[in-house]
C-alpha cells in the first residue's frame, strides 16, 4: 500500500453539518481498501477564485494509505460527488519527509544549543 494525502473541498452550505459528508469520504476510501491514517478539519476559507459558483469552501484533510487500484476508484466517485466541490489526491513524497524530518531535528538541536 502506498501512502497519499487527500484534500476535499467540501460544500459550504454543509459547514453546520460536516459528518454525513466526511462519513461519505470515510466510506470511499475504506470501501475501496484504504486505511486513514490522518484527518484534520482545516475549516471554512475563502477560495482564490470561484469554484461552482461558490467563494468559500471547508477544507477538509487526510493522509491515506491506499492499494493500487483505489486512487482511480476514489477520483471517479469524487468527481461526481455533490458534497465536493474539488479534490486533489496525490502520492506522498518520501524524500519531503525525510527533510521534513532532518529540519526538525536541526531545529531542536539549534534549540538545545541556545539554552
Amino acid at each position: 500500500m502506498k501512502e497519499y494525502e487527500l484534500t476535499v473541498l467540501i460544500h459550504p452550505d454543509l459547514e453546520m453539518n460536516l459528518e454525513p459528508a466526511t462519513d461519505k469520504i470515510k466510506a470511499l476510501i475504506e470501501g475501496n481498501g484504504g486505511k486513514i491514517a490522518k484527518e484534520a478539519n482545516e475549516g471554512k476559507k475563502r477560495l482564490a477564485y470561484q469554484i461552482k459558483g461558490q467563494d468559500f469552501a471547508v477544507y477538509y484533510y487526510y493522509e491515506l494509505e491506499l492499494p493500487a487500484a483505489a486512487p482511480a476508484k476514489i477520483s471517479s466517485v469524487l468527481n461526481i460527488t455533490d458534497e465536493a466541490i474539488r479534490y486533489l489526491l496525490v502520492a506522498k513524497d518520501p524524500r519531503r519527509e525525510k527533510l521534513m524530518a532532518k529540519r526538525q531535528e536541526r531545529k531542536a538541536q539549534e534549540e538545545k544549543e541556545e539554552e
